[in-house]
């Protein structure tokens, strides 16, 4: 090999070597904490939030990464103090031939231990909305991130009350796991756009929405502007399974949401333990469709205003209060209870539609099968907190009585029908003190 080769590759071999030394001794000689004032000057800018970071810190290999220590965007002063969000750690990995030509853009972040806090105030903005970028059309010029991943987050929805006190929480996930594609900061904060934002998948260990809760939910995840939207949604809940869709919309003053489930294997028992003017009335289990929509309210009862429809059917229960099939036959004067002497409380099957709405659960539709008693019926129940009952139907009885039990009953306006006794009822009072009487046969 020739003098002058070796030179060349010792040379090739001494660029190289500094190279690399340039590359992991750049972050020591830069150091990127000494821009913090700088940077956290920048976001408040473009965020109109007040923002901390605790430490900047910067590395090139294997990706050029800026790590965020202790980041914080707290929430303006028209809302109690609180962060909108809190964040561990945050990894924002740069372009390295953007950065070549002077431009920053970012390919990529994370966030561990995310803290996410949003709240409504009575007159129509949120916490993390920046009023002052409505006309602005690039509040970030960053771009789109290719790629936002949440590992451990918690995400926490409430309205303010009319007085600006602080409302109860309507809506809460704990323990997130998310990858979001082509997420828009600017949009994020713009109330003006309209773009999507974010699309990805979507997981938590517990998520709660009024007062129902779920475990081990995943979904297809949709971030834009205005509202979120969860798609293809699984979750457990009380020891049975739902799925379906379920959308928050913050483009109004009063935010909305849609819900459109199906549900299957529910414990009755365990779920009306979620309402407690509803604890331990029924037992069973619980299937069915339900949609339902409505607005959050700026109230101690967001999910007041709340409607629906669905089917649903209950198998293998109890209504301890009701005594169904006692307290009608009973109320036939009948002295041969039969299976109901047994089972005074118990149905094999309760099948209705539903219609929720301002306060009140209607069906057209109720047929229940139950011990020595069989019911069709309609009616509604109150619940605002009355728990008011009005309820009116025709029961068979399907125990066989004798003439003079029959006769008497067909005297006081029963029928008899292919062998059975059957006459009209309503059920009045409350939930937990209903009040049977007979009907009319109009």
């Amino acid at each position: 090999m020739s003098t002058r080769r070796r030179i060349a590759i010792t040379l090739i071999v001494l660029a190289v070597c500094l190279l690399i030394a340039g590359i992991l001794l750049a972050p020591v000689f830069l150091n990127l904490d000494h821009y913090r004032p700088q940077v956290i000057s920048y976001f408040e800018e473009n965020t109109g939030k007040k923002v901390e970071i605790d430490r900047l810190s910067l590395t090139l290999f294997p990706q050029v990464t800026v790590h965020f220590q202790g980041f914080g965007v707290k929430s303006p002063p028209l809302f109690p103090p609180s962060y909108i969000v809190k964040v561990s750690r945050a990894d924002a990995v740069l372009d390295f031939w953007a950065l070549l030509h002077r431009n920053v853009v970012i390919r990529s972040v994370v966030l561990e231990d995310p803290e996410i806090n949003l709240v409504s105030d009575p007159d129509g903005p949120w916490n993390f909305e920046n009023p002052e970028t409505k006309n602005s059309k690039n509040t970030f010029p960053l771009g789109i991130i290719d790629k936002v991943a949440l590992h451990r987050g918690h995400l926490i929805m409430s309205n303010l009350l009319p007085s600006d006190a602080a409302g109860p929480v309507f809506f809460e996930a704990h323990d997130i796991t998310s990858e979001l594609d082509r997420v828009d900061l600017a949009a994020i904060v713009n109330p003006a756009s309209p773009s999507l934002n974010g699309l990805g998948y979507w997981k938590a260990t517990r998520l709660r929405f009024g007062v129902v809760e779920t475990t081990n939910v995943s979904s297809k995840f949709r971030l834009e502007s205005r509202a979120v939207f969860f798609t293809d949604m699984k979750a457990d809940t009380y020891q049975g399974k739902a799925t379906g869709d379920f959308s928050v919309s913050v483009a109004k003053s009063h935010p909305t949401f849609k819900a459109d489930a199906r549900i299957s294997g529910i414990n009755m028992a365990h779920l009306l333990a979620s309402f407690h003017e509803t604890r331990g009335i029924m037992t069973g289990k619980l299937e069915g469709d339900l949609k339902l929509a409505g607005e959050i309210e700026h109230s101690i009862s967001p999910l007041a205003g709340m409607r629906g429809s669905g089917h649903v059917k209950v198998t293998n229960g109890e209504a301890p209060h009701l005594m169904l099939n006692a307290n009608l036959m009973k109320l036939a004067h009948f002295n041969d209870l039969g299976p109901a002497k047994e089972n005074p409380s118990s149905f094999s099957s309760i099948s209705t539609d539903l219609e929720l709405a301002n306060l009140r659960i209607s069906s057209k539709a109720i047929d229940i099968d139950g011990y020595g008693v069989d019911v069709d019926g309609s009616g509604s129940v109150s619940i605002s907190g009355s728990d008011e009952l009005n309820y009116q139907g025709v029961a068979a009885i399907t125990t066989k009585q004798g003439f003079l039990t029959n006769t008497i009953a067909r005297l006081e306006g029963a029928k008899l029908k292919d062998g059975k006794i059957m006459f009209p009822f309503r059920i009045e009072g409350t939930i937990v003190h209903p009040k049977f009487s007979k009907g009319s046969n109009d």
